[in-house]
């Protein structure tokens, strides 16, 4: 993972201001509140095989956070997986203090699931949001870049927010007066879905989807029509610009092609 990419200021204004990172922060402080009066009231069996079972958690925890900050691309992706994890491990432990303090944090959970998501990355980099009208008009106007590769997202997808990260920063290092970079949320316009014949929601949903322009035909996209037959891998800069052949597209810009 990019350490360059973020900073603790950043994640610290998040965590205060952001409701997702906010609640979640108050429901894993609390255990520690719980922890503290549980002590008085467990018996000592139960107060020791706790303890024994939060070095274990906390040893696995911080092994599968080294695991992600290694594979993972992007801060978001990374926060998610943490927070995954942290969640998993708390409910595991309240279960030996009391079945009925397992069942309030999965209440709590699960409110702060449908209330709140997590915030994506809100820089554009290279980027621009079209309209579907505007896209039309950059494609079909054609004194414009010859590639346009444009990213079609949504707020709703967990895919999109996890990989939010990604375009903006691709756009910086890949974009030239060949190839230029466009974002779509599906969310403010839906009706583009339909026409750009991408799938957004269900278990197999087509989010985010990244198509390809050039001279305003579809040269590629990403996922592919058949994506049901194989799973889609995690989005990241790397694959994109495997895909399209960003490095190619680059070259012939420098070279003059």
């Amino acid at each position: 993972m990019d350490k360059k990419q973020s900073n603790p200021m950043e994640w610290l204004n998040q965590m205060v201001g952001e409701p997702y990172y906010f609640f979640h922060f108050l429901a894993f402080f609390s255990y520690f509140i719980v922890r503290s009066s549980a002590s008085n009231v467990l018996s000592p069996q139960i107060t020791q095989l706790l303890f024994y079972r939060e070095i274990q958690a906390v040893l696995a925890f911080f092994m599968l956070i080294a695991y992600k900050m290694a594979r993972e691309e992007t801060w978001e992706a990374f926060i998610a997986d943490t927070l995954f994890f942290g969640k998993i491990f708390l409910i595991a432990l309240t279960i030996i203090m009391d079945y009925h303090l397992t069942l309030w944090y999965l209440v709590v959970f699960s409110v702060i699931y449908v209330l709140t998501q997590q915030p994506p990355y809100e820089e554009l980099g290279s980027a621009s949001k079209l309209t579907p009208l505007q896209l039309e008009a950059l494609l079909s106007e054609g004194n414009t870049s010859r590639f346009w590769l444009v990213e079609f997202r949504a707020s709703f997808s967990s895919g999109c927010r996890r990989a939010s990260r990604c375009f903006p920063e691709l756009s910086i290092t890949c974009s030239n007066k060949n190839l230029s970079f466009g974002i779509v949320d599906l969310g403010l316009f839906p009706n583009a879905a339909e026409k750009f014949r991408i799938s957004p929601g269900g278990s197999m949903g087509q989010l985010p989807t990244y198509i390809l322009f050039e001279n305003a035909i579809e040269v590629s996209r990403f996922p592919e029509f058949n994506f049901e037959a194989t799973p889609t891998p995690p989005i990241t800069k790397r694959l994109l610009a495997r895909h399209f052949e960003l490095d190619r597209h680059l070259l012939e810009y420098v070279n003059g092609k």
